[in-house]
């Protein structure tokens, strides 16, 4: 079962739970999805595509909480961090920052990059590697981290 199906699945049973939070989550994800298939004319999308626009929807809802708490409306927040929570059983685990530091480290290696004027080269790899798997503010952080030594 592709990823389109599976939110099509759980939003028919957020419906009959009568859950509305979750049902505005995954109605969220239904419209990207659909976005995205009406742009290249094929109307099936691969479960790649899919994950890369839940991503997208759990960094822009993390981006809004953080804003939410600065101003301290935590009411909102909750609302974000619910809908976060919802998409991220959609996406595979994530890996932790011990996890992360090693393939960063062995990257490195890989590359031969020795100062932080390699960080871009670094970078490229890193993200291509780590795709799915780790926020990129947090690779990009271990990566300046790691070449500053």
């Amino acid at each position: 079962m592709n990823l389109t199906e599976q939110i099509n699945i759980d939003i028919k049973n957020a419906m009959l739970a009568k859950d509305a939070a979750k049902l505005a989550a995954l109605r969220a994800v239904k419209a990207e999805l659909l976005l995205e298939a009406s742009k290249g004319g094929n109307t099936e999308i691969t479960d790649e595509v899919g994950q890369k626009l839940v991503m997208k929807l759990v960094k822009q809802r993390k981006d809004a909480l953080e804003i939410y708490l600065t101003q301290k409306r935590q009411d909102l927040a909750d609302v974000e961090q619910f809908q976060i929570d919802v998409l991220n059983t959609y996406l595979p685990k994530q890996m932790d920052e011990a996890e992360i530091r090693v393939v960063v480290k062995e990257i490195i290696a890989q590359t031969g990059a020795s100062s932080p004027s390699d960080m871009g080269k670094v970078m490229g790899v890193a993200t291509a590697k780590l795709a799915g798997k780790a926020d990129g503010k947090i690779i990009s952080a271990i990566v300046k981290e790691e070449l500053a030594k």
